[in-house]
């Protein structure tokens, strides 16, 4: 589109040169006569109708560039009206265009929006835009934050304090980074006074402990370094370097691949059966989909089972959804506050947070 513009810019430009050429030639080019006899030192009795005829001549010659200057003139102007309605026509077909190929995004976003319900606080910026809903199901409430991810630098997961077995808070990391949103992220293990991430753990495109083979249905999740998700079960680390993780974590168990629930291992339909629970997932259009669920406690008396949660995706639309570390350390974290409520009465230090930067 931008080059038959330059071509029609070229054109306008070829045909109007000869026309520009003879204006100038024209306006630059002076006439004078100078007419001298031999012998007779200037013009004589005969010589005085020769000039007149000249002169007449000259002056008629005049009179007809005249004409023709203002023909040319009124010509450029028809062409210069021309070429600036042409312009403006092709820049409408430009935007038109423009706007008709993001069409068909915003009315897939729309859709999935409107599903999510009403947005109740929103972060908009060049590195993300970051939408937050409330959820009311008949056995629990939680949250819901819809993320789209704009630059590399929207998003990234931080152990506790930076360091292999450090621990802190959701809202610590957040503080800390200068994050605007904060989730928890994998499971971990406590040995010797200190929090080690679970399994599989990948920040700055680095294995923190190496790679460990996925086993008892754990899996990995993170982002890869082209903002996509990516998961799953991986048993060569060979298989997860082909998805270029630049970051992740581990937990159990993946909950619903290329648009399908997964069946839930008989373990963790039950240990617990409801629970405070953390969520990623993600859209056709590579949007992100997080959820935190509010609970009383761990012992299974309130919060969601695994396949409410799974309802809850279908419904929502998403693609693929993994099952983050929950309980007390399910913890949503927006624009500096704490949205949901941690079931421990306080916030849980974490080997593993996923963080948003604005």
């Amino acid at each position: 589109m931008i080059s038959n513009v330059k071509r029609f810019n070229r054109t306008v430009l070829l045909a109007c040169a000869p026309f520009l050429g003879m204006m100038a030639w024209l306006l630059i080019s002076p006439f004078s006569l100078s007419l001298s006899l031999p012998g007779t030192g200037g013009a004589s009795a005969d010589t005085v109708p020769l000039l007149s005829r000249l002169a007449a001549q000259t002056q008629s010659g005049l009179d007809g560039a005249a004409v023709v200057a203002k023909d040319i003139s009124a010509s450029i102007k028809k062409v210069s009206e021309l070429y600036i309605k042409t312009n403006e026509s092709m820049n409408a077909i430009m935007t038109t265009a423009a706007a008709q190929v993001n069409r068909p995004g915003q009315i897939y976003d729309k859709r999935i929006t409107g599903r999510l319900g009403s947005v109740t606080d929103s972060v908009q910026s060049d590195n993300l835009r970051a939408q937050l809903f409330s959820i009311r199901a008949q056995n629990f409430s939680g949250y819901a934050l819809k993320v789209k991810l704009k630059s590399a630098k929207a998003m990234s997961m931080t152990l506790g304090k930076d360091k292999v077995g450090g621990s802190e808070t959701t809202l610590a990391a957040v503080k800390r980074t200068g994050a605007v949103a904060g989730i928890n992220a994998g499971g971990f293990a406590d040995s010797g006074g200190k929090r080690y991430p679970l399994s599989t753990t990948v920040v700055n495109g680095k294995y923190v402990t190496g790679f460990e083979s996925s086993y008892k249905d754990l899996s990995f999740v993170g982002l890869s370094d082209s903002l996509k998700l990516i998961g799953g079960k991986f048993y060569s680390q060979a298989d997860l370097d082909k998805l270029n993780p630049k970051f992740g974590a581990s937990f159990v168990p993946m909950l619903r691949k290329n648009g399908v629930n997964l069946p839930i291992p008989a373990k963790w339909q039950t240990n617990p059966l409801r629970a405070p629970r953390t969520v990623i997932a993600n859209y056709k259009d590579d949007q992100l989909l997080l959820l935190v669920i509010d609970g009383r406690d761990e012992n299974g008396s309130s919060g969601a089972t695994l396949e409410e949660i799974q309802i809850l995706l279908q419904r929502f639309g998403a693609i693929d959804a993994y099952n983050l570390d929950g309980g007390g350390s399910s913890t949503l974290v927006f624009k500096g506050r704490v949205v949901n409520h941690p079931s421990d009465g306080q916030l849980r230090p974490l080997a593993t947070n996923f963080l948003f930067f604005q």
